[in-house]
């Protein structure tokens, strides 16, 4: 384990720095016990700061760095021994919305430069979209659902899965429409239904083809298109109305052209039952 160890760095959600040393002497702590000449370490140290941008703050001490900085300090500690896998717990959640996105610009340049695996331990699934290649999602302990990210916010299958994206979009809130009558009127008719597409998938030109060929009315509701791994993902919520089997025809349509269908309500059906 010790020998696997030495292979491994590690960033912390809070720094784990030592606050009575300078930006240099932190950096080199893991240095000093791996037999280095003090040439060596110099060496080796200057070069990590101008991996993380900090060559300017070598001299000074972790109460005079903003919290970004203090975990650059950290990731260039954790890099001091060459490690092959760098493993990430929480290393984001402690900092403010533009250090984040900083750490994991430097991250991903880290990830090309380097050829270095990084483990991200993380709640917080725009991470997971913005930087990682594969995710795996962990409940009590076990591993529940995993795979290439696009697939896994695409079609997620495990219900705290679901309850993680959830929690990042800007559909988030959709069950409130569900009972909005402003939305969803009984008396009206129709459904209320969640379009998502995958891919190459067309969104609005295929929504209105799918309204012209099959006489019904698409009315969108919420939209929300995202780039995960270079390629887009959307959802859009829309009410549909028109005669059933038009509906129907429409909706088998959309599934065969790959987009994917979820039932939010049906007023039409729910209405027939009523009467």
């Amino acid at each position: 384990m010790k020998k696997v160890r030495r292979g491994i760095g590690m960033i912390f959600q809070h720094f784990n720095l030592l606050d009575r040393s300078t930006v240099f002497d932190n950096v080199a702590y893991p240095l000093k016990y791996n037999g280095l000449k003090k040439k060596e370490i110099k060496a080796r140290v200057t070069e990590l700061l101008e991996l993380v941008d900090l060559s300017d703050k070598r001299n000074v001490y972790p109460s005079q760095l903003s919290g970004g900085q203090k975990q650059r300090v950290a990731i260039a500690r954790a890099l001091a021994n060459n490690p092959k896998v760098l493993l990430s717990d929480e290393a984001t959640s402690a900092l403010d919305p533009e250090a984040t996105a900083s750490i994991l610009n430097l991250l991903k340049e880290l990830n090309k430069k380097l050829g270095l695996t990084i483990i991200i331990i993380t709640h917080e699934m725009s991470v997971i979209k913005s930087i990682c290649h594969r995710v795996a999602v962990m409940e009590k302990g076990r591993v529940v659902e995993e795979g290439d990210v696009y697939s896994i916010f695409a079609e997620p299958k495990q219900e705290i899965t679901k309850k993680f994206i959830a929690s990042q979009s800007s559909l988030a809130k959709v069950s409130t429409l569900v009972n909005d009558p402003r939305v969803n009127n009984p008396a009206e008719g129709g459904r209320l239904i969640k379009l998502t597409f995958l891919k190459n998938s067309v969104g609005e030109s295929l929504i209105s083809l799918v309204s012209q060929q099959f006489n019904v009315r698409l009315n969108i509701v919420l939209a929300n298109v995202e780039m995960i791994q270079d390629s887009p993902l959307g959802e859009i919520i829309v009410v549909i109305k028109g005669e059933e089997k038009n509906i129907e025809a429409a909706i088998a349509n959309f599934a065969e052209q790959k987009v994917k269908v979820t039932e939010l309500a049906d007023n039409v059906r729910d209405s027939k039952e009523a009467n």
